[in-house]
């Protein structure tokens, strides 16, 4: 009873997350839902921004690659070799998950330093990355969590759930609460380094508009790279681990 009322807790934290705000916000109504609008404008921005990039970079492909293409398959080749070297040889199925949350999150990282979202006004709140946003990294990390459950049960059925009661049956608490903080570790690493570099970028400028914050801004250049790929490489661990059932 006590992990049942610890992990139902647990449930009712991640929802309420989905509250937090920082800042104002630019609310929609979809029936009975309210959503964060400007999240979703960037969100559709990076998504149009990673679809124009693959529709260019497969227009009229080469035997032997150059320029764009060539880019875009050492991009795909660097994404197989994380999947392989997390989830191993049944790596294939999952490249384009593993993928897609890799180029995602890189792109809307890089947007929030990137594009200048500052200069479209809004009625309440103002533009930035969508990974600035709570509910999306919460999003991201949700459907992590599904997928790496879709992958053991899928591999092993309903052996999937041994894994709870191993190496022995007294870790059975600790190993039901692990699938609850894993996706509250992505989405808070995710959410405070992205809003943290942001701030940081806002307050220098603000303080020292010349010179200090470029340095400060390409450093958060890297580290929002570091960041989508420490999610991707975690989501392809968490799946491999999850098909081989070890820790």
């Amino acid at each position: 009873m006590n992990v049942l009322s610890c992990s139902i807790n647990t449930l009712k934290g991640l929802y309420d997350i989905s509250g937090v705000e920082v800042g104002q916000h630019l609310y929609w109504k979809i029936g009975s839902f309210q959503v964060h609008g400007q999240v979703l404008i960037t969100s559709w921005v990076v998504i149009a921004i990673l679809l124009g990039s693959a529709t260019i970079a497969v227009r009229n492909p080469q035997i032997i690659p150059t320029g764009s293409q060539n880019f875009f398959e050492y991009v795909l080749e660097f994404i197989r070799d994380v999947s392989q070297t997390q989830i191993g040889e049944e790596y294939g199925p999952w490249v384009p998950f593993i993928g897609t949350l890799f180029l995602f999150i890189f792109v809307s990282n890089w947007s929030g330093a990137l594009l200048p979202w500052k200069i479209i006004q809004l009625l309440h709140g103002e533009l930035a990355a969508p990974t600035n946003d709570i509910n999306t990294t919460v999003a991201l990390a949700l459907l992590t969590s599904v997928a790496y459950f879709y992958a053991g049960l899928s591999k092993k059925g309903l052996g999937y759930f041994a894994k709870y009661i191993q190496p022995t049956p007294i870790l059975l608490p600790i190993n039901i609460l692990e699938d609850f903080t894993k996706p509250l570790s992505l989405s808070f690493r995710l959410f405070g380094n992205i809003l943290a570099d942001e701030l940081v970028v806002v307050v220098l400028v603000s303080l020292v508009p010349l010179v200090v914050p470029i340095p400060v801004m390409f450093l958060g250049l890297f580290t929002s790279g570091i960041q989508a790929l420490i999610f991707a490489t975690l989501a392809a661990a968490y799946i491999g681990e999850s098909m081989e059932g070890h820790h």
